[in-house]
């Protein structure tokens, strides 16, 4: 599959971003990862950009069969459609093959859609959702 080149409109607009270690951008945009676990919720919904953190997570680049990675990069972008909070352990094992992740990341899961992977831009990352304005 060839990435999406970024259209002029892309160019001129400010978006959020959201920060992963890798291998989870990359599990996402293959469409593996549908659901993203973190330890806090959000009110913003829609469209957003996926960031690779400069640091991969080691032990999951080798569980999932990864050595080299992009980190550090706008690599594509996904939909936010809502959060789904879990309350105990049983409902966050039965979507365990959608998130991929273990309890003590959170129990919160962002839970995403239309994931596309695009030509990567050098970024630096920050906490939270934050906005990512192009050059």
């Amino acid at each position: 599959m060839k990435p999406n080149y970024l259209s002029k409109a892309f160019l001129n607009k400010v978006m959020k971003a959201l920060s992963l270690k890798q291998p989870w951008a990359e599990l996402i945009l293959q469409g593996r990862k549908k659901i993203e676990i973190r330890k806090w919720k959000t009110k913003f919904r829609g469209d957003f950009l996926i960031h690779t953190s400069k640091n991969p997570d080691n032990e999951a680049m080798k569980k999932f069969g990864f050595t080299n990675l992009p980190c550090g990069f706008i690599v594509g972008k996904a939909k936010l459609l809502g959060v789904k909070e879990y309350k105990d352990n049983e409902e966050f094992e039965n979507d365990k093959n959608l998130h991929l992740a273990t309890p003590e990341w959170g129990n919160y899961g962002f839970i995403l859609e239309n994931a596309e992977r695009m030509n990567p831009i050098e970024a630096k990352g920050k906490l939270n959702f934050w906005d990512f304005e192009s050059a």
